[in-house]
Order: structure tokens, then C-alpha cells, then sequence
């Protein structure tokens, strides 16, 4: 069985990612356009290079892990054996339910989407249909 990992990107922790992301900008833009001089000529190109490889690690993320759902309050990320997975608007759940280890959801539009969960642990399952549910206006209560 094999585990999902999980981002949630509305955590307080993940201004973190967001100064490293920055810092790797300022890296590019000052390896470009060489806004400080050093005595090695060399030096801003590998500023630059270190830029890129500062915002491509954050950006790949999602793909180093086989299983891998992120989302925040407005949608959420879906990518289990799969390469790009589905991103789902929480706004457009109709109803979401599971049978047989098959994550169904049903958008509001009817489109049917279908995730096979038969390898993952029972723990994460709930854990992603807790999300959803947690997540989708449908199952929201007004006053």
C-alpha cells in the first residue's frame, strides 16, 4: 500500500516557500541583468544558474511523489498514478462518494471523474475524501 503525500497550500508555514521562491527570482534577475558587479566575472552567472535551480525545485514539486494531492479553498489537485492529475474547482462538486476503493466525483456540469484508490492506505483515503468533503459547497450548511 502506498501512501499520498499531501500540500496544503493555505498553511501558515508556507511563507517559507514563497521568500525562497522570491529569493531565487531576485538570483535570475541579477545573474540577467548584472545589477551588482563582483570581481569574478562568472559570479552572476552562477547566481542565475542557482536562480533557476532555487524555482524549478520549488515549482516540480507535485512530481516527485508518485501520489500527490494539494489544494487550498478554492480547488484541489489530484494526481494519483498519473503525471498531471485533475484539478477540481471545489465549486463545481455535485456530490463525491466512494465505492469499491473508486473515488467518484460528480461535477455540476455532470462530468464523472473517476480515481482508482485500491493501492492507497485507508488513512489517506480518508483523509482525501475528508478534504473534499470538508472543502465542497455542496456540502456546506448556510444560515
Amino acid at each position: 500500500m502506498k501512501k499520498i503525500h499531501f500540500g496544503n497550500l493555505e498553511k501558515k508555514g508556507r511563507w517559507i516557500i514563497i521568500v525562497i521562491s522570491i529569493i531565487g527570482l531576485l538570483f535570475i534577475i541579477n545573474g540577467a541583468f548584472e545589477f551588482v558587479e563582483f570581481e569574478n566575472p562568472k559570479t552572476n552567472k552562477y547566481l542565475n544558474v542557482i536562480g533557476f535551480l532555487i524555482v524549478f525545485g520549488i515549482s516540480s514539486q507535485m512530481f516527485w511523489y508518485q501520489n500527490y494531492v494539494q489544494w487550498n479553498k478554492r480547488g484541489i489537485l489530484i494526481r494519483i498514478k498519473s503525471f498531471f492529475g485533475k484539478n477540481i474547482k471545489f465549486k463545481e462538486i455535485k456530490s463525491s462518494e466512494l465505492n469499491d476503493k473508486k473515488l467518484i466525483i460528480i461535477e455540476t456540469y455532470g462530468n464523472k471523474i473517476e480515481i482508482d484508490l485500491s493501492h492507497i492506505i485507508e488513512s489517506d483515503i480518508e483523509k482525501l475524501i475528508d478534504i473534499i468533503n470538508k472543502n465542497t459547497i455542496a456540502n456546506t450548511v448556510y444560515n
